[in-house]
């Protein structure tokens, strides 16, 4: 199979997919309910799309083409108000963050889908350890080779968006020592990672056809890569995130990446290398384990320096390209949690120390991600 033509998109446009636990009313815990779900969604008119995944206890909600934070928040809240609406008529609840805390893998069931049958088949008991949840974020790109050196530097900041979405410090009740416990899942696959340096779509296909020529590669859904391009939509998708708890932040988030590709184009503020690798892994390790407290090393100078001092030079560094509506709230609001280093891990954390019980952490992940006054 050949590589697809990338189709170019209108630079910075946005596209959002949040993955989202569905859990009973009665001890929290995960609720295969997914069909049900959709089929009462499919009653509301909504922008973008609800699909199923993997397992029948998750649903992935998708924004359409979006210009601005803004419009991302508005199509984002019409879906989670609609979901909430569905879920309340089915008597469970719709949760946000990257792991639920407590439920046992082999309970889960794969959805009735050709593709999630096939990987079922393939990777064995690992696709249902893959009942976890991520945000991906899309960016629009202007071209093929623009699109690959937006990959390659945003690659930089991987860090960066693991901490500041870090909300999986908990697997099958048990406290991980990780604020993102999801990503060591991601790595079991064989195709995860991340991408070759390549910098023109031409090497890139040359890649791809070798892969293809293995037989162990069909599409670009094959790379469970941090950052993978998306020919066919001309954006490359950021797939590190942990779902947030809420709407909001998840906002934030691609609001994030939308002032980093407009830093990046108007700027070209760095040429990324092959040696820029070198010392990914040890930064993508520290953001999971410790998250905004995390230690990160300059690519470039081989620099040490905490996460959080790196983020609010880099928010400083975007700010002047900010200029989308609800981008500069948006940016303002990270830059807080930077300030008081709490992410959404930390708030799992402090919930469970001060109710011992997994199931109420996940009681009150639910009314935060409705948006319900108290907890928001």
């Amino acid at each position: 199979m050949a590589l697809e033509t990338f189709h170019p998109s209108e630079p910075l446009t946005l596209g959002v997919e949040l993955e989202l636990q569905l859990v009973n009313t009665h001890d929290y815990d995960l609720a295969p309910y997914a069909e049900d779900m959709l089929r009462l969604m499919r009653k509301h008119k909504l922008p973008g799309s609800v699909v199923p995944e993997i397992t029948s206890s998750m649903i992935e909600i998708s924004t359409g083409i979006c210009h601005s934070p803004q419009q991302v928040r508005e199509e984002l809240g019409q879906i989670r108000d609609a979901l909430v609406q569905s879920a309340d008529k089915l008597n469970i609840a719709v949760v946000g963050g990257g792991t639920h805390p407590f439920q046992q893998w082999h309970e889960r069931r794969i959805y009735d889908k050709p593709r999630f049958k096939e990987i079922s088949a393939l990777y064995g008991y690992l696709s249902k350890q893959f009942t976890i949840f991520g945000q991906h974020v899309h960016v629009g790109c202007p071209d093929a080779d623009s699109a690959l050196l937006m990959l390659h530097r945003m690659s930089r900041y991987i860090p960066h968006f693991i901490a500041l979405s870090a909300s999986s410090p908990f697997v099958q009740g048990h406290d991980t020592a990780f604020d993102s416990a999801r990503l060591n899942s991601i790595y079991a696959f064989p195709l995860s990672g991340r991408a070759p340096f390549v910098l023109q779509w031409s090497e890139f296909g040359k890649f791809f056809d070798k892969m293809t020529r293995t037989g162990v590669v069909n599409s670009m859904k094959d790379f469970y890569w941090d950052i993978r391009p998306k020919p066919e939509f001309g954006t490359i998708e950021i797939r590190v995130f942990d779902t947030p708890l809420s709407v909001e932040h998840a906002t934030a988030l691609a609001a994030y990446v939308q002032a980093l590709a407009a830093w990046f184009l108007a700027d070209e503020p760095f040429m990324p290398a092959e040696d820029d690798y070198l010392v990914y892994n040890y930064n993508r390790f520290q953001a999971c384990r410790f998250g905004l407290d995390a230690i990160y090393v300059d690519p470039a100078r081989g620099e040490h320096m905490s996460l959080k001092d790196h983020l609010l030079t880099t928010l400083e560094q975007v700010r002047p390209h900010v200029q989308a509506p609800g981008a500069a709230d948006a940016l303002k609001k990270l830059s807080e949690r930077v300030h008081q280093g709490h992410n959404d891990a930390r708030w799992l954390r402090e919930v469970q120390a001060k109710e011992q019980f997994l199931g109420e952490v996940s009681r009150q992940a639910s009314l935060r991600f409705r948006a319900t006054p108290q907890t928001t």
